[in-house]
Order: C-alpha cells, then structure tokens, then sequence
C-alpha cells in the first residue's frame, strides 16, 4: 500500500525558521481545554438565565462540543501535554468521551488517514471521495444533520449494530470513535444530567447540552470535513495540497471552526506542529514557492460553493 506523498521541514525552512514550530509548552494545551468547558459553561449559563438566547447556545455548545472533538485529535498527535499521561487523560476523558469519542480507538485511525491521506487506503476517503455533490444533496446531509437523524445513526443504531457500513459518510467516523466507548459516554452524561438536576434545571442537560450534540455538533463536523479534503485538485500526489485551509472570519470560529482547525492544509504537511501554532506556519509556509500551490479557500461559504453544484 503506497503512503501518502510526505515534504520534511528540512525541505522547507531553514533551522532557525523551523525551529519555533518545534517547540511545546505544557500548559496551552490544558488551557485549552479549560477554554472549551469554560465556553461550554457560560453558554449554559446564558441559556439557562435568559432562555430566548437558547437557539444561539445550541451554536455556540455544538461548535466547543466540536472543539472537545479537535482537542482530542490534537491529543492523539500528542499535542495537549508533554506528558504522556497527561495528555491521554485530557485527551480521553475531558475531550472524547463527553461527545461519545475514544481517544484510543480514534488515534491508530487517525494516523492511518495521515499515512494514506487521499490514498485508496485512506480510512476518512468516504468523506471527500463523493464531492462535489448537488446542492440538494448537500441540502439533505445539512437538514440530516440539524434533525438529529446523522445522531441516531452514529449513537444508537450503530451502537446496536443495527448499521454498521463504513462506506456511509454519516457513521464512516463515528464507527471508529464512538463504536467503543457507550459505556464511558453514558456514564459521563449520566453525571452531566445529575449535576444539572442538583442544580434544579434538569431540563438543561436535554436543551442545552443533548440538544446541540444531536443536531448542530454533526452539522459542524459535516462542515469540517468537507473543507479539509473535498474537491482539492491534486491531493493525492502533492503533500502541498493534500487537504484545504480556510480563512475563518470570527463568526466562523465561534460557530463552526474552533481551535486552529480551519488550518488543515499546514497539519497535515507538519502533523506534530501544536495547533495554537498553525496560523504561525500558515504564514511561514505560505511565504515559500511550494507553500504557493496550497489550496486556500476565504471562508466556508466557499468551501460550500465548490463541494456543492447544480
């Protein structure tokens, strides 16, 4: 099975220019995630107080439930904590399994999609392979997504192996990263819903908590693998452009791309490089001859445009 096409830093930057992209501090990582429950809190906080901000908390939890899931995928490259330990915890308990994922299910499938990025043998190729689609079939995943039926497929039907095709885009990744773990995704629900109802507003954990994790946490990640791999020319021969970058606005990092993760094209060149530093190579990268055949959309409505025709 050939590998994916792979660029050393060596190939790219001098010493000096590559080497603030090596080093790690063992604390943003923690912050992060500190970051993404604090956000998580607020939200619910807000929604709690002041229910007609519901409709926009359901956003803004779905889109850090999102970034639980990014933080796990930085987990499983080792980029939460310099520590072993440390990092597995964060990455398992605190990021993965509250959204249903397994850190250590996902991180050999991860790395096997780094390996054959694009490749027949790419794992996440079910993903991009089908773009460009109609626009009514884009319409038809989003309005999948935002009803909940992308949830039950993922959660419940493959949890009782009731559906279990991988060549399905709707389950291709939740039957990695959620086929192992229902027993630790119920139990920390479980314990989600009792704090809530300690606190006196069970109906939190289903409104503001259940709510944006069956309809709009699927309909960002939908958005988000589109965008890393689908219609880019050339992906499977050139490391350059083996995934997209989007420019996101702000709107579109509190509502669909937290995290860095918009920076994928630059990942998956420099897989080990810690997310909070991608901008950082985004601009040393794209400074370079190479870094000029990088595919770079200006936004995800973009994005859409191309993946979606007719």
């Amino acid at each position: 099975m050939p590998a994916a096409p792979r660029v050393r830093a060596v190939d790219v930057f001098t010493p000096e220019q590559w080497a603030p992209f090596q080093s790690r501090a063992g604390w943003v990582g923690p912050l992060l995630v500190a970051h993404c429950w604090g956000v998580i809190a607020l939200a619910v906080a807000a929604g709690v107080l002041w229910p007609i901000l519901i409709p926009v908390c359901v956003m803004v939890i779905g889109t850090r439930q999102l970034g639980l899931a990014i933080l796990m995928h930085e987990a499983a490259h080792g980029g939460l904590s310099p520590s072993r330990r440390v990092n597995d915890f964060l990455g398992h308990w605190l990021c993965a399994v509250p959204v249903g994922a397994s850190l250590d299910a996902y991180r050999p499938y991860h790395l096997a999609h780094h390996k054959y990025a694009q490749q027949a043998e790419d794992p996440d190729l079910v993903l991009s392979a089908p773009f460009p689609v109609t626009r009514a079939s884009l319409r038809r995943k989003i309005i999948r997504d935002l009803t909940g039926q992308t949830f039950f497929k993922q959660r419940v039907l493959f949890a009782f192996k009731a559906f279990g095709s991988r060549r399905d885009a709707d389950v291709a990744e939740g039957a990695v990263v959620t086929g192992k773990s229902v027993a630790p995704f119920l139990l920390v629900n479980a314990a989600l819903f009792a704090g809530t109802a300690l606190a006196g507003v069970w109906w939190a954990w289903f409104a503001l908590w259940l709510l944006p994790l069956a309809t709009w946490f699927p309909m960002v990640t939908r958005l988000r693998n589109i965008a890393e791999h689908a219609c880019v020319e050339g992906s499977a021969d050139d490391p350059f452009r083996a995934a997209r970058t989007t420019r996101a606005s702000w709107w579109e990092r509190a509502f669909i791309a937290p995290y860095w993760v918009n920076f994928h094209a630059e990942h998956h060149l420099f897989m080990h490089v810690p997310c909070w530093k991608l901008p950082g190579l985004h601009r040393a990268v794209r400074a370079t001859e190479p870094g000029r055949r990088m595919e770079v959309a200006p936004g995800y409505l973009a994005v859409l445009e191309q993946a979606s025709r007719g």
